[in-house]
């Protein structure tokens, strides 16, 4: 019996995949008219939309994935990791042989759009065609000619190493017709030209809610947590909640906050580090100073979140004497014996999100590797933190981060040396 039980889903996956088969094998994107695809091919030259297409590849972080560690910029080869084995991102420089370069618009905006590749193979969603089918048909066009203007490498893609069944595409099916519905961002008429543009980069090409929302057991997002939070699969960072509202983790942060760490990295409120550190540096920072602001705009519209209340009443940790020395001989120095850091220069500790979010990962995993923010035109010489992995050992390192998460403001729960353990033989990428 507890063997059935542990297949209760595949009844559901197999009606969602017919479900998907008919929806996807009847609901693809038309082919473009003969006239326009001739005007989409004459329009790929301008240097105008050339130059648009660049800022919105950058708006899109796309470099990040389809870039290897020391590799062709856009050739492919970074294998991003899932929970369900990893992923080799394709190239897509203009290379015929083993790019996009035998692509015309149509086939790019399939992909964009509607998750399919050119010959009509479903992509796997770590490609996040959930968000990018929001983007509209001219700005895919603009990215499209950028791409094509780029010098072409050869490159050939490497095989996904996903285990079964997830490696059969067939798969896919189901999971798209239970996650994912294409779709163009549809503005808002009782909105302000300035949140339906936030609404679009953060929703669309932006691609935030990829990480900064909870997933299921298949990876699907939580519809209902929307920008709420949560751990981001098979990295082990948590993104916090983006709401700036009563009980948000961005909760008293203002426009100008959230403007100032995407353009620089740093603001009054907090730091950008880890994964986020490096969105800021390819992505966010190049943004305009009007982009930004709609960001900002949209991020504070988001609504209050519902208190959280805990299981168990609130109980400091039996290491909080022993955290407190630690933190007072390693941390006060630049933090401060309150938390309060120094504004652009060391982070606040006390009421950050990022230390106090459910998990405990980010507190753990700065202690360990250390907190790099990243360098940017606006603050070109971050200051950083040194690592402590080889100083402090399981408990120390516990007992330092249970220390500032039940210290001045913050009541969050306090974390285990076995945890630390964990994410100490972590692989940092």
């Amino acid at each position: 019996m507890s063997g059935l039980r542990r297949w209760w889903w595949l009844p559901v996956l197999l009606l969602a995949g017919v479900i998907g088969w008919w929806w996807f094998s009847h609901g693809s994107v038309a082919p473009s008219t003969p006239a326009q695809r001739d005007a989409d091919t004459a329009a790929l030259s301008d240097p105008a939309l050339i130059k648009r297409g660049e800022y919105l590849a950058t708006v899109g972080d796309c470099a990040a994935c389809h870039t290897a560690r020391d590799g062709k910029r856009y050739a492919g080869g970074r294998s991003l990791a899932t929970p369900f084995g990893n992923v080799p991102a394709p190239n897509i420089t203009p290379d015929p042989a083993t790019g996009i370069g035998e692509w015309d618009f149509d086939d790019f905006w399939r992909a964009l759009h509607d998750g399919k590749g050119r010959q009509g193979q479903l992509l796997y969603p770590v490609f996040s065609y959930t968000s990018f089918t929001k983007v509209n048909r001219e700005d895919t066009l603009a990215i499209f000619a950028y791409l094509k203007s780029l010098p072409p490498v050869h490159r050939e893609d490497d095989e996904p190493g996903l285990d079964f069944p997830y490696n059969l595409r067939s798969s896919l099916l189901a999971w798209r017709a239970l996650y994912f519905k294409p779709g163009v961002f549809q503005p808002d008429s009782a909105k302000s030209a300035e949140w339906n543009r936030g609404a679009y980069l953060v929703q669309g090409l932006g691609h935030c809610n990829e990480c900064h929302t909870t997933r299921d057991s298949l990876g699907g997002m939580d519809k209902d947590r929307h920008l709420a939070g949560g751990q981001i699969p098979a990295m082990n960072w948590y993104a916090p909640d983006l709401s700036t509202q009563a009980g948000g983790g961005l909760a008293g942060w203002r426009a100008q906050d959230i403007v100032d760490l995407l353009k620089t990295g740093q603001s009054a409120k907090g730091a950008a580090f880890g994964p986020m550190a490096d969105v800021v540096r390819l992505s966010t920072q190049h943004l305009t100073d009007a982009d930004l602001q709609s960001v900002a705009v949209y991020l504070q519209s988001l609504p209050p979140r519902a208190p959280i209340i805990p299981a168990v009443p609130f109980k400091q940790a039996a290491s909080h004497e022993q955290g407190g020395k630690l933190y007072a001989q390693r941390c006060a120095d630049c933090h401060g014996d309150n938390g309060q850091g120094v504004a652009g220069v060391y982070p606040p500790l006390d009421g950050n999100t990022s230390v106090t979010e459910p998990t405990g990962i980010n507190a753990i995993r700065s202690v360990l590797l250390g907190g790099f923010a990243p360098v940017t035109a606006g603050n070109p010489q971050p200051y950083s933190m040194p690592p402590f992995a080889q100083q402090l050992n399981d408990e120390d390192v516990a007992a330092v981060v249970g220390y500032i998460r039940q210290s001045w403001s913050n009541k969050a729960g306090a974390v285990k040396p076995a945890d630390v353990s964990t994410y100490r033989h972590t692989p940092i990428d």
